[in-house]
C-alpha cells in the first residue's frame, strides 16, 4: 500500500488538556478539520494505553471523513493498535531505523529536530518530515531545549535541501506571528521554505476552532503565493540609471504624500533625526510607550528602530509586531551591537520577534551581526576597517535575515540577498558629527515608506512589500549627496557648522541634483 499524501500545510497537534471549558475534544477536532487542517497528530501524555488507543481510533474515524491522515505521538504500539498512518518521534524515543522495521512500509515517520545535527540525522535516516522548533516560547508543552527562534531554522532547512524530507515548524505559532515565522524561517543558502506549520493551542484552545484553522491556513497559503525570494525587482533591471530614476520617483512620492515616520531612537540624536526627517519632507513621530503602538502603526507609514541606548526595548518589540501586522516597513539600526553581550541578546530577541525590511549598520555593526571578527566594533563606532569581501558579507547577511542590508562606510554596500549595489557618495565630515549614521537610518525609513506607498493595494503574502533595496539606496544617497554639498559651502568651517548645513542641503535637494551626482554601481 502506498503512503498517503503528506500535506504539512496545517498540522494539528492535539491536546485535550488545552480545550476551553465546555468544549468536547471530538467536536473541536471536527470543526478544526472543517477549517482546513491537513494532518493530525494525537498527543496523549497522561492517558493510559487503553484510553490512548480509544482516543486514537475515534480521532481516525473523524479524520477519515476529511481524508486527513493521523499520526501518533511517540507510541509505536498505539499506532499499530489503532491503524494510524504513522508516528511522530522525539529525539529520546525509538530510533527511526527500528520504527521502520516495526511499522508497515507505508507508515509515515516524523521526528523532532532542534539543531543541524538532528536534522541531518533525520534526513539520513529517511524521515518523512522533521518538526523544527520550538520556534517561540510555548506553554502547550514542556520544553527540554532552548527556544530555537525563527532565525535559527534556516540552517536546518539548508541541511534538508535536495532530500525528500519535509519540514514543519512547531512551538508557539499563532496568527500574530505566523507570517514572521514563515518569512524568517528560510534556508539562507538554499532559500528553502517550510512545508507548513504545526499548531496546538492556537486551535485547540480556541472556542471557535474552525475559524482559527481557517485563518491560519489562509496566512500559510498567502505566503506560499508570494515569491520565496526577497528580491523585488528582476536582477536584469538593476542598472545604475534605473536605480537613479527609481530614487527620483520616490523623492517625488515623499514630497507628494509627506509620509509619517515613527522613530524609536537613542536619546543622543533624537533632535537630529527629527530635523532631517522634516528636511526630507516627511513627518517624524518619536514615541516609545508600548500601549501607543497599535494606533501609531495604523497612522504611520514606516518604523525606524535605533537601539543606541536600548532604554525602550518593550516599545521596540511591541511596535515591530504592530508594523509587521500591517505590512509596513521597519528599518532596524543595531547601533553598537558589538559593544556588549546585552546588545547582542537584545538584537537577537528583536529580530526573532519581528521581521525587518532593512537592517542598516556600519562595518563593525554588520560584522557583529554577520558573526565576523574581521572588522571590530568600537563602542557605537566602527574601527575604521573594511571587509576583504564586503559584497559577500552584505549579500549573505541579507539572505540570512530575509531583508535588505545596508553597510555604510567610505563606500556604502546594499544587498537584498541577490543583487548588490555600491554607492560612493559622501564626505569625511559625516564621521565628525554625532548621529550621521542615525540620520541615514531616518532617510532610509522615509524612502522605504515611499516605496511602500507605491504598492498600497491589498497584499498579505510578504512583510514590508515594496522595493526596499531602492528605498535603502534612496535614503543613503539623500544624506551622502547632501553631505558633499554641505561640505563645499563657504560657511562650513568644521563639524559645528557642518551639521546645520547638512540639514539645509537635505532640505534643498532636487531630483536633478540626485540624478547628476549619484554614484551607483551594480556589482552583482
Amino acid at each position: 500500500m502506498p503512503k498517503p499524501p503528506l500535506d504539512l500545510t496545517l498540522y494539528l497537534v492535539t491536546g485535550r488538556e488545552l480545550l476551553p471549558p465546555g468544549k468536547d475534544y471530538y467536536e473541536s477536532l471536527d470543526e478544526s478539520l472543517q477549517g482546513g487542517v491537513t494532518l493530525v497528530q494525537v498527543r496523549e501524555k497522561k492517558a493510559d494505553t487503553a484510553e490512548f488507543v480509544e482516543v486514537a481510533v475515534k480521532t481516525i474515524e473523524i479524520c477519515k471523513k476529511y481524508n486527513v491522515p493521523v499520526l501518533i505521538n511517540d507510541r509505536i504500539d498505539v499506532c499499530l493498535a489503532s491503524g494510524a498512518a504513522g508516528v511522530h518521534l522525539g529525539q529520546t524515543d525509538m530510533p527511526i531505523s527500528l520504527a521502520r522495521r516495526l511499522l508497515p512500509p507505508e507508515a509515515m515517520i516524523g521526528i523532532s529536530a532542534g539543531n543541524v545535527d538532528e536534522a541531518r540525522a533525520a534526513k539520513d535516516a529517511g524521515a518523512d518530515y522533521v518538526g523544527i522548533g520550538a520556534l517561540w516560547w510555548t506553554e502547550s508543552k514542556q520544553l527540554v531545549k532552548d527556544v530555537l527562534g525563527v532565525r535559527g531554522v534556516g540552517p536546518l532547512l539548508d541541511v534538508l535541501e535536495g532530500s525528500s524530507t519535509k519540514a514543519v515548524a512547531i512551538g508557539g505559532i499563532k496568527t500574530t506571528n505566523i507570517l514572521r515565522s514563515l518569512h524568517g524561517a528560510v534556508g539562507p543558502v538554499s532559500l528553502r521554505t517550510l512545508d507548513g506549520v504545526a499548531v496546538i493551542s492556537a486551535i485547540v484552545s480556541s472556542p471557535r476552532p474552525k475559524q482559527a484553522a481557517q485563518e491560519i491556513k489562509s496566512l500559510v497559503t498567502a505566503f506560499r503565493r508570494s515569491s520565496p525570494g526577497i528580491i523585488t525587482m528582476p536582477l536584469t533591471l538593476r542598472t545604475p540609471e534605473s536605480l537613479k530614476e527609481g530614487v527620483v520617483r520616490l523623492m517625488a512620492r515623499i514630497r507628494k504624500d509627506t509620509p509619517i515616520i515613527h522613530q524609536i531612537t537613542n536619546n543622543v540624536t533624537v533632535n537630529s533625526l527629527a530635523n532631517v526627517t522634516l528636511a526630507i519632507r516627511a513627518s517624524p513621530i518619536m514615541a516609545t510607550t508600548p500601549q501607543e503602538m497599535p494606533d501609531l502603526a495604523r497612522l504611520c507609514h514606516a518604523l525606524l528602530i535605533n537601539f543606541g541606548t536600548i532604554t525602550d526595548k518593550a516599545g521596540m518589540l511591541a511596535a515591530g509586531r504592530e508594523y509587521n501586522a500591517r505590512k509596513k516597513p521597519i528599518v532596524f539600526d543595531p547601533v553598537g551591537i558589538g559593544a556588549t553581550s546585552y546588545r547582542k541578546e537584545a538584537a537577537k530577541e528583536i529580530l526573532n520577534t519581528w521581521q525587518a525590511a532593512v537592517i542598516k549598520g556600519n562595518p563593525g555593526e554588520i560584522g557583529a551581526m554577520y558573526g565576523s571578527s574581521e572588522v571590530e566594533s568600537r563602542g557605537v563606532d566602527s574601527s575604521g576597517q573594511v571587509f576583504s569581501d564586503p559584497v559577500k558579507v552584505v549579500r549573505d547577511l541579507a539572505r540570512r535575515e530575509r531583508c535588505v542590508v545596508v553597510m555604510t562606510g567610505r563606500e556604502d554596500y546594499i544587498s537584498d540577498g541577490l543583487s548588490v549595489i555600491r554607492l560612493s557618495n559622501g564626505h569625511s565630515l559625516l564621521g565628525d558629527i554625532t548621529g550621521a549614521g542615525c540620520m541615514a537610518g531616518s532617510c532610509v525609513a522615509t524612502f522605504c515608506a515611499a516605496a511602500r506607498l507605491e504598492v498600497e493595494e491589498e497584499w498579505v503574502g510578504r512583510l514590508g512589500r515594496g522595493d526596499m533595496l531602492l528605498g535603502a539606496a534612496g535614503g543613503v544617497l539623500a544624506l551622502s549627496i547632501a553631505s558633499e554639498l554641505a561640505a563645499a559651502r563657504p560657511d562650513v568651517k568644521g563639524s559645528g557648522t557642518f551639521l546645520p548645513a547638512l540639514i539645509d542641503e537635505v532640505y534643498n535637494l532636487t531630483p536633478e541634483t540626485m540624478m547628476r551626482r549619484a554614484k551607483i554601481e551594480v556589482l552583482e
